[in-house]
């Protein structure tokens, strides 16, 4: 079940990040680390409504932020749609364990028929730019690499923009 997610959830999805982020390391992939994802972002995502969980077996296994705001880092990207009515996805994570068995899969559904159903133009998003598994999911699902943007407290190396015109 994907729901809006609590506050009493920021817990598990600490937990949860903390556990992706030991994995994603392991395979070279310096994405996630001690700065990023921190309790404070996950708070602020509830505060504004926009983290959602995937409950599987009554714990929360995966998470999924769907947000209007556009960050500063984005503005020079030159998007395919204007700015304003458009949603981003953010820290998308699933648990390890259940990683590769289509869990990722409904989350993005889930945010694109959200994405679909209030008439935005456009889903937003950005992956790290080592993470190949991350792009190959994104461009199966018909997103378009449109620029590099940079997060200095996470890597050295860029995240890619990608755009999906609904």
């Amino acid at each position: 079940m994907i729901r809006k997610a609590q506050i009493v959830d920021i817990e598990p999805i600490i937990t949860m990040a903390k556990d992706c982020a030991k994995v994603m390391i392991a395979n070279g992939i310096y994405q996630w680390n001690e700065h990023y994802p921190n309790p404070s972002a996950f708070e602020n995502d509830i505060e504004r409504e926009e983290l959602y969980a995937l409950e599987i077996d009554g714990q929360v296994k995966g998470t999924i932020v769907i947000s209007t705001f556009m960050d500063e880092e984005y503005m020079p990207i030159k998007w395919l749609t204007k700015n304003g009515n458009n949603i981003y996805i953010h820290r998308l994570a699933i648990h390890p364990e259940l990683q590769g068995k289509g869990y990722a899969q409904r989350l993005m559904n889930f945010a694109e028929q959200f994405a679909i159903e209030n008439n935005y133009s456009s889903i937003r998003l950005d992956t790290f730019s080592q993470n190949k598994r991350n792009q190959k999911f994104y461009e199966l699902r018909g997103y378009k690499r449109l620029g590099d943007i940079y997060f200095p407290k996470q890597s050295e190396y860029p995240f890619h923009c990608y755009e999906l015109v609904l």
